[in-house]
């Protein structure tokens, strides 16, 4: 198959620079505003406004354990207003805590993915109106770029961090409570797709001679009941797992404008390839 003609190169330069002039910048422009939205529902709320947050009442029941949990979702930068009532197979007392009023609880995954999209606005904010790109080269690399942020943004919202019993055991999350949370129970939150997760660990000491058996568990997102480790020369086991979740519908909207954002910079990035592929004795 011959190359295209002479007629034909001039018709696909032409074609070409408008490419790099006019649509590129129409196409950074959209994913700005998109990736602004995102950023904004990432905001910390503005101080004094508090009492016009949201408030959910989630329920977890069986017939040996009961949660009920309420919280203020501080678009969740931070979690703060929490109340947790624990009943278990142990007691039929019910056991209240609350967060403390000085601390909010910061999602770590949440303000990594924030930042991640704040990191594709500058990259794209460097390339206004007024810049001229030169190849198709040099408009892959931005979109690269700018999808390396948002897949790792969309990444920290989808894959939660894997964390030791003993990890759990002394993170910051566990100082959070009043009163503080008996030594056979353990908390962790964390974000899954567009869901809010709390699992409760129901723990029993095991006998301090024990030898036998004794397997201390790895990393994991959710850990099994029967799951050992050791903490302080102790050894504990996991006697029950228990996990209640609820939908924060601007995660998902979140998650759609992350999808949305990568599939304009692919569909811009199989543009230059259809030129590439025709006109190949200019470097794109």
């Amino acid at each position: 198959m011959s190359g295209p003609s002479q007629a034909e190169r001039a018709v696909l330069e032409e074609e070409f620079n408008w490419l790099l002039k006019e649509e590129v910048h129409a196409v950074l422009k959209q994913l700005q505003d998109i990736l602004k939205e995102a950023s904004r529902r990432f905001s910390i709320p503005t101080p004094g406004l508090e009492n016009q947050l949201k408030q959910e009442n989630f329920i977890l029941g069986s017939s040996t354990t009961c949660y009920n949990v309420r919280f203020c979702l501080m678009c969740l930068i931070a979690l703060s207003s929490q109340d947790i009532n624990l009943k278990t197979a142990k007691s039929n007392q019910v056991m209240h805590f609350t967060f403390r009023d000085d601390k909010h609880w910061k999602l770590q995954q949440i303000q990594d993915a924030r930042n991640h999209v704040n990191q594709a606005l500058q990259l794209l904010s460097g390339r206004d109106e007024s810049y001229h790109f030169k190849t198709g080269a040099e408009v892959n690399k931005l979109m690269d770029a700018v999808m390396l942020q948002l897949t790792r943004a969309r990444n920290r919202l989808t894959t939660p961090a894997a964390m030791t019993l003993p990890e759990l055991a002394t993170s910051g999350l566990m100082k959070m409570f009043t009163p503080p949370m008996p030594g056979d129970v353990m908390v962790n939150f964390y974000i899954n797709l567009s869901k809010l997760c709390l699992t409760v660990y129901q723990l029993h000491a095991m006998q301090p001679n024990t030898t036998k058996n004794f397997k201390p568990s790895g990393s994991s997102v959710l850990h099994n009941p029967g799951a050992m480790f050791e903490l302080n020369n102790a050894k504990f086991e996991v006697s029950q797992v228990h996990k209640v979740e609820c939908v924060v519908p601007w995660l998902n909207n979140t998650l759609i404008f992350f999808t949305i954002s990568l599939q304009l910079c692919q569909q811009l990035k199989d543009k230059i390839s259809v030129f590439s592929s025709f006109w190949n004795y200019r470097p794109f």
